[in-house]
């Protein structure tokens, strides 16, 4: 008799810890594991300071980035221009205020093409076994092309037609965007693929299939959400890989014109002056350093958390 009270009493006890214990999702255990990584703080914290910097930095510095002053050219930093001036007067500051904003958008922008191509590449031929191996060669078609030098023809062929429709910055924009976008999907497919094929022998998939659910019900609403995770790795990566790809072409002279700044294409511009003002390349390529080491770091720590056997 004394066993069944110590057990009830047992039971009771654990059901009130039980209601007393706050409620558990797995975004919040995902957070409370993204917290312990503390390189993945840094580089979050790091990362909304550039978007600030870049977004929110010109209602507060308001100078005009594309000012010119012949009579304030070529100064080192100081309390009026705390980056300097180029050669013609430009406050450098301005500048790269002006082209984090647009070196941003294209890594954002691109990553969300390249994420978008690379996952219903890779949820169709994961799921669908007859598409399976002709989108497979397709990807590694395109894993085989040289990027760079893919880019630049591109780019030659298509920048003046995009200039005349949508005008000289909107329209290399759009082509910079697509372009990296459409060109690097395909880790973003071989990943979701691969987690499909796990996620599709699943019980509750066989448990749809069997009541008759429909195949695009089915991916969408059974499998893609339980695929998230390498998404939301790849995509971080994603856009520091966007921001490299345009830094590169802006510095070849094959991206955004001269009035429409970025990071890169200020790192072209002042390549002639690195040893008599170096400041002038110092401040983007740091900067394009910083975002990606960043977003890097922001990667692994969800690449961390998103893991089931390393949450508690």
């Amino acid at each position: 008799m004394s066993a069944n009270v110590t057990a009830d009493a047992n039971a009771l006890k654990l059901a009130s810890e039980e209601t007393a214990r706050p409620h558990r999702t797995l975004w919040g255990d995902v957070w409370i594991q993204f917290r312990k990584h503390k390189l993945a703080m840094v580089g979050m914290v790091t990362l909304i300071f550039l978007i600030l910097f870049s977004v929110a930095g010109p209602w507060v510095y308001r100078v005009e980035p594309e000012f010119i002053n012949i009579l304030e050219a070529n100064q080192q930093p100081n309390p009026q221009h705390l980056f300097g001036t180029d050669m013609l007067g430009r406050d450098t500051l301005a500048r790269v205020m002006a082209g984090g904003r647009i070196s941003l958008a294209v890594g954002l922008s691109a990553m969300l093409v390249a994420i978008l191509v690379g996952t219903v590449i890779g949820g169709i031929a994961g799921y669908f076994r007859r598409l399976d191996n002709p989108l497979m060669r397709l990807t590694d078609m395109f894993l085989a092309l040289p990027l760079l030098p893919l880019l630049l023809v591109i780019i030659l062929l298509f920048r003046d037609t995009l200039r005349t429709a949508f005008g000289p910055e909107m329209g290399i924009f759009l082509l910079i965007v697509f372009v990296i976008g459409i060109l690097n999907w395909m880790p973003t497919a071989r990943v979701v693929r691969a987690q499909v094929l796990s996620v599709k022998e699943r019980e509750y998939v066989l448990a749809a299939i069997q009541v008759g659910a429909r195949e695009n019900r089915i991916l969408l609403r059974h499998i893609l959400p339980n695929v998230l995770s390498p998404i939301i790795v790849a995509a971080t990566l994603g856009v520091a890989n966007a921001i490299l790809t345009e830094s590169a072409l802006s510095f070849l002279g094959l991206g955004f014109p001269s009035d429409f700044p970025t990071w890169g294409r200020l790192l072209f511009e002042n390549r002639d002056f690195l040893q008599m003002l170096p400041f002038l390349v110092m401040w983007p390529g740091l900067f394009i350093s910083l975002t990606v080491l960043s977003v890097n770091f922001v990667g692994d720590g969800l690449r961390d958390a998103l893991d089931p056997q390393l949450r508690t």
